[in-house]
């Protein structure tokens, strides 16, 4: 494949790269150390995104950087559910049996996050895709985390997903809950500046030193994409893909244009 071709020892460009060889954007930086002042502090997080523009990648490199020892992580990656649904997947990802009536699973959610925080570990539950929760789901959630009257926050709670979930929470239904959101940060994308550097330094953790994409196939690369880390690696993986295929051990913006094309989906 083209990883022997361009001196690779692994596709820098795959969705399965290591966290180690993550690049540091502005937007990473950012909800990075919400996410920090979130852990401290307890409570409620927000964060919006196009597709592709990092917030799963981001919340992966969070996620690994927390103790376990001291961090109960439950992931959600459906959101999709009915409320029953979600709270018996809540209880899985908190160890419990989940019980059959949704008052007792609630009475068993609070009493297990309690007992988690007892023993000092907090547990954080990231909810992802979650445009797609349901009004009824979101109501719940207010709840769910209610201790002492509203008074103390035993866990994370993050809802991580596109930029309508905002105009979702902003819905008069959901003032109660939006008031209790004390982290919110919206992921824009990599200027053109860090989408070069981004490209330059995957080449580098893969071992390649000299430079493959000329200025202009990085330009292209910038405005096909608007910065978008998943757009960025299907195309700027799919020109290689063509350069080795035609033998160019450089790729101009030529080649980027030519990879757009086999990418995009036309009627």
């Amino acid at each position: 494949m083209f990883k022997a071709f361009y001196g690779l020892t692994f596709n820098p460009f795959s969705n399965e790269v290591d966290v180690k060889h993550h690049f540091k954007s502005h937007d990473y930086i950012q909800a990075m150390s919400r996410l920090e002042f979130l852990k401290d502090k307890r409570g409620f997080g927000l964060i919006t995104g196009e597709p592709g523009s990092g917030k799963s990648y981001t919340l992966k490199c969070f996620v690994k950087s927390l103790n376990p020892s001291l961090y109960k992580v439950v992931y959600i990656p459906i959101s999709t559910l009915t409320v029953m649904d979600f709270y018996r997947h809540l209880s899985d990802g908190l160890g419990l049996i989940p019980k059959h009536r949704k008052c007792d699973m609630f009475r068993q959610i609070q009493e297990s996050i309690q007992s988690y925080y007892a023993k000092n570990i907090t547990p954080v539950i990231i909810i992802d895709e979650a445009q797609f929760i349901s009004n009824a789901i979101l109501d719940d959630l207010r709840i769910i985390f209610n201790f002492d009257m509203d008074s103390k926050n035993y866990a994370l709670l993050i809802l991580s997903g596109q930029s309508q979930l905002v105009i979702q929470l902003n819905r008069q239904a959901h003032e109660a809950l939006r008031q209790r959101i004390i982290l919110y940060y919206a992921f824009k994308g990599l200027t053109r500046e860090e989408t070069k550097e981004y490209v330059m330094t995957r080449l580098k953790a893969a071992g390649c030193m000299d430079p493959i994409f000329t200025d202009d196939a990085l330009e292209l690369i910038y405005t096909s994409t608007n910065g978008y880390a998943r757009k960025i690696n299907t195309l700027a993986e799919r020109s290689m893909m063509l350069g080795f295929k035609d033998g160019k051990k450089i790729i101009d913006g030529e080649m980027v244009f030519e990879a757009q094309n086999d990418i995009n989906i036309t009627e």
